[in-house]
């Protein structure tokens, strides 16, 4: 069997439950072998933007994905450094794997912004790109050929998870049990 893997990236800081259900949704609807999160080191479409530094990032995300072996966290975008671009990741994975079908995975605001990536058509060659939508009604003009995937709407946003620590709110069940100590221990987003 083909392997089929799933790309999802993103900044995950931090990532939360919002990411698992993009993943779930892909691999009861789309037959994928694995989802492979991928942390950026920086996103172009976000630079002078201040993140939390990639140890802890990617460090978080490995807490989110260590409950399902279906799912890998992988640093390639961290380890390059710079600007992330999709489309260098997903050539990396073309050389390593060939014969892999790869899926990239985008949330609706993500899918907006596509016709500003670089290398957007080459990128829609190169692999599959499915965007996971959570109710959100109209299409997006992305530019490119997309495909669409309903899955549940869930209302977890990374800066909401950030604001409500700042503001010493909970944050169990937007994000992981894991995930929520590692922040406390940390002292992540005390601050703005």
């Amino acid at each position: 069997m083909r392997e089929r893997l799933g790309l999802l990236g993103g900044t995950f800081d931090p990532p939360h439950v919002g990411h698992l259900f993009v993943a779930y949704t892909a691999f009861e609807r789309l037959g994928l072998t694995d989802v492979r999160l991928i942390p950026a080191h920086q996103q172009p479409l976000k630079q002078g933007s201040v993140t939390t530094p990639a140890h802890h990032r990617l460090a978080m995300t490995r807490l989110l994905a260590a409950e399902d072996p279906r799912l890998t966290v992988d640093p390639v975008e961290l380890e390059r450094g710079g600007l992330s671009f999709t489309i260098e990741t997903v050539r990396a994975y073309r050389m390593a794997q060939p014969t892999a079908e790869l899926v990239v995975l985008l949330g609706e605001d993500a899918a907006r912004t596509l016709p500003q990536w670089r290398e957007s058509a080459a990128l829609a060659a190169e692999a599959r790109l499915v965007v996971v939508t959570r109710g959100e009604e109209g299409s997006v003009n992305a530019g490119v050929p997309v495909e669409r995937v309903a899955t549940r709407r869930v209302d977890v946003s990374a800066t909401e998870i950030r604001e409500r620590v700042r503001t010493g709110l909970p944050i169990r069940g937007f994000v992981p049990g894991p995930v929520a100590d590692y922040i406390a221990e940390h002292g992540l987003y005390r601050t703005t």
